[in-house]
């Protein structure tokens, strides 16, 4: 036992005495691997100093390479300046702030007022390259530990989005979740000016306008308004789409009306209509606890104003279901 305590502990000292460089390395891992080709190779008659030479001309390239590789010169390395980037970050906000100025003055949007009340259609999301795709965020029930996957891509020649996955819908193993199995789409909240939020003005319009192309699946589609309360985040407004299957595209057209509030996923006895003035987002979920893969494929995403369409709430009121709209 002494005798191997001794071998260690020599061991120990030689490697931390001789620490080789990563030249080092480089230079023994290559010796090695001509030493291990050349032994394989057939032994040939071939004299000592030419392939000492051959041996002196792969060092130097090899030199060479590692030479270009690890020498910079000061003046290629990049330059980091946080006060002109703060400059320049202020100077693009002060810009878009007098963009949203004079577009406010000239009309909504930066448009003309009277083509904006004749607009009888109007695409708000399409899908025609990554800039498209990074207004939108793609979550599952993997945040509350669960199996579903989801994924956002660029579809066929950029023309769509293509939203796919696999829905599970067993439970996380926390011992506290009994339910799981969604994912979702959820377009980003617009930002402004120093990161000032945003809404869409839908109030001249009736109707949701999409084209798609699914799986056969049901969906839903919710719409949250712009709020700043804490207690009103949970709050949607939600109506089904259903999706067809097979190759072809098929245009859906959801009246605002038809939305029905819930809170935290619950449908409210008491019904509210949607605002169609404060528009913050978005959204697709698929929750129908069918385990399998799943695809959807949008175009775009819009309002229209159907002129055929009259109803403005679909759903019942009554003093004992909302008391405060009938004060």
């Amino acid at each position: 036992m002494a005798l191997v305590h001794k071998f260690l502990n020599g061991t120990c000292i030689l490697r931390n005495y001789l620490k080789p460089s990563a030249a080092l390395h480089s230079f023994w891992g290559i010796y090695f691997a001509n030493y291990c080709s050349n032994s394989l190779q057939k032994p040939v008659a071939a004299s000592g100093r030419a392939s000492q030479e051959r041996t002196e001309e792969g060092l130097q390239r090899h030199h060479q390479k590692e030479v270009a590789l690890d020498i910079t010169s000061p003046e290629e390395k990049p330059e980091m300046n946080f006060d002109k980037a703060i400059k320049d970050e202020l100077k693009d906000h002060f810009r878009r702030l007098k963009d949203e100025i004079m577009n406010h003055w000239v009309g909504p949007e930066g448009r003309p007022l009277h083509d904006v009340l004749l607009e009888q259609a109007k695409v708000v999301w399409q899908f025609r390259g990554k800039e498209d795709l990074d207004k939108w965020i793609v979550t599952s029930d993997k945040t509350i530990g669960g199996r579903s996957e989801v994924f956002l891509k660029m579809g066929k020649n950029n023309q769509s989005a293509l939203l796919y996955g696999t829905l599970s819908s067993e439970p996380p193993q926390d011992g506290e979740s009994s339910q799981s199995g969604y994912c979702a789409m959820i377009s980003r909240i617009p930002r402004g000016a120093f990161e000032k939020k945003k809404s869409y003005d839908w109030s001249q319009f009736n109707t949701l306008y999409l084209r798609i192309r699914g799986d056969g699946r049901p969906w839903m589609v919710n719409i949250k308004e712009d709020t700043d309360f804490i207690q009103r985040k949970n709050q949607m407004y939600s109506y089904f789409m259903f999706t067809r299957g097979g190759p072809y595209w098929q245009e859906v057209k959801i009246p605002f009306s038809k939305f029905f509030f819930s809170n935290q996923g619950r449908i409210r006895d008491a019904q509210y209509q949607l605002l169609l003035d404060k528009i913050s987002t978005i959204g697709f979920t698929l929750a129908d606890k069918v385990d399998g893969p799943f695809f959807l494929e949008i175009d775009f995403i819009g309002v229209f104003a159907d002129p055929a369409h009259r109803e403005e709430f679909a759903y019942e009121n009554s003093p004992d279901l909302n008391p405060r709209l009938f004060k």
